[in-house]
């Protein structure tokens, strides 16, 4: 669509000396945003006279030198354009089309009207020219009631099947018809008014919905209602990464640039942690070095440097386990699971109202129930009181179980197990403790949570994939 110069400086006065952001005028008069980028920083390197739209003839070896610093050299068209004050940054890029179409030499265009005759086909009939050609000699009836036609034509094409088209969306048209026109208001809605079956908008209220309209609640209306579908179905458990993810699975495809700002205009956010609970009591026995700790030797500066490495090959090669507190007004519960590194997925878990040993006990011996090999595992910890324990020591042992906790102090040892708890936290527990009335229904709602997590929650590092569907493709390739 073309835009009067008067259009195009009234643009650029905006942006320019009353600071109206690309994305408000773009909303305003119904241009691209790329385009009113490139329209305003042309005039502000050239001067406004050269955002005016002219014939202007290229030669033969300039073109060639501007194509050949795109395909050549590399450069960006949009600062090729910008550098060479080409008006339409669409002209060089039709440029280094026709040049490799033509076997990569430059078509010179002469300046001139093609000649119309006894060869003019049907294609060419006056209602199929421009606007410029086609009002050149017409009378003011003939190009009334060509833009009658036109406007008429546009809103009966409003809405699909059986749909009657809403006031934003007929305001939407009218702006279009304006600019594509270059027609007053009232005349384009002088000519929807005459024709009854057409739906009709006075003119306040287009100039209402003007004001309150949003390209993206037109162009992505079906995909926020399902954005807003899948962050409620998922109590706002879901950023707008593992959103991607899900509308990726269910067959949308979107860039998580766009879906974090329509989740930000539909202020949707995901849920943020808090701080965490800590079970450490002092070194009161014995602990074990850290096996997920690796050396690196810097052989220039001769430092050496420890690495955490919580990758593995594997399901069932390295476990870790910790436990958190959940308090409310009705008294507490404490949480001991057992996480596997390789999918995340929580192999065993253990509720109670307090946090002794034998809680400890109970969970390892739902998570020994389904395996018979362990072939070397590691099992993770911080340095607890409980992994402290002789006991616990010697349970491992006796099932040929590697210990390994954390160092004194350093979260980040055990930060994925941290990490899951953070997770569970946030999204299911902080902001809604006085909604538990009782701890019977506070354990219900993390056991709901933990089927949840290893059977519906998605995640990123997964691929869009849930841990126990991670797990069940790692035990079927084996």
């Amino acid at each position: 669509m073309k835009y009067a110069y008067e259009t195009k400086v009234e643009i650029y006065n905006k942006w320019k000396y009353e600071h109206d952001s690309i994305y408000q005028l773009s909303r305003e008069y119904g241009m691209a945003d790329k385009a009113i980028r490139y329209m305003v920083h042309l005039a502000d390197r050239w001067g406004i006279e050269q955002i005016r739209h002219s014939w202007t003839y290229y030669s033969p070896e300039f073109k060639k030198a501007a194509i050949e610093r795109v395909l050549v050299g590399h450069e960006s068209m949009r600062d090729v354009s910008l550098d060479l004050g080409l008006s339409n940054q669409g002209t060089l890029p039709r440029w280094v089309k026709e040049y490799i179409a033509n076997g990569y030499n430059v078509i010179e265009k002469k300046k001139g009207r093609k000649t119309h005759g006894k060869e003019e086909t049907e294609g060419s009939s006056s209602e199929e020219r421009s606007p410029a050609e086609r009002n050149c000699g017409s009378s003011q009836a003939e190009r009334d009631s060509y833009d009658t036609k036109r406007i008429l034509k546009k809103i009966k094409c409003l809405g699909y099947g059986k749909r009657e088209p809403g006031k934003e969306e007929i305001a939407g048209a009218v702006t279009e018809l304006r600019h594509e026109l270059k027609r007053p208001v009232d005349f384009i809605l002088e000519a929807i008014a005459a024709d009854l079956s057409l739906p009709q908008i006075s003119r306040s209220t287009y100039y209402y919905w003007l004001s309150h309209q949003d390209p993206d609640e037109r162009k992505y209306a079906e995909l926020m209602k399902r954005i807003k579908e899948i962050f409620e179905k998922n109590k706002g458990r879901y950023g707008y990464r593992r959103i991607v993810l899900q509308l990726q699975r269910d067959g949308f495809h979107v860039n998580h640039k766009t879906m974090k700002r329509l989740m930000k205009k539909m202020d949707l956010y995901g849920i943020t942690p808090r701080a965490k609970y800590r079970s450490y009591r002092g070194n009161f026995n014995e602990t074990v070095p850290n096996r997920l700790l690796h050396p690196k030797v810097d052989e220039e500066d001769h430092t050496i440097a420890y690495v955490r490495d919580f990758n593995t090959e594997r399901s069932n090669q390295i476990w870790t386990t910790d436990v958190s507190e959940f308090h409310i007004a009705a008294g507490k519960l404490y949480l001991s699971p057992i996480l596997d590194l390789y999918d995340h997925a929580i192999i065993s878990y253990n509720i109670s109202s307090s946090a002794d040993f034998k809680q400890t006990t109970d969970m390892l011996e739902q998570a020994f129930a389904g395996h018979t090999k362990f072939d070397g595992l590691i099992l993770h910890s911080d340095q607890g009181w409980q992994y402290q324990m002789k006991q616990y020591r010697a349970i491992l042992k006796e099932h040929g179980i590697i210990q390994s906790m954390s160092r004194k102090g350093n979260c980040l040892d055990n930060c994925v197990m941290e990490n899951f708890f953070g997770k569970m936290k946030t999204e299911m527990f902080y902001g809604h403790e006085y909604e538990f009335k009782s701890l019977e229904e506070l354990k219900a709602a993390m056991e709901e949570y933990i089927t949840y997590y290893n059977t519906e929650r998605i995640q990123v590092r997964l691929k869009g994939l849930t841990p126990c569907e991670a797990r069940n493709q790692a035990l079927e390739s084996r």
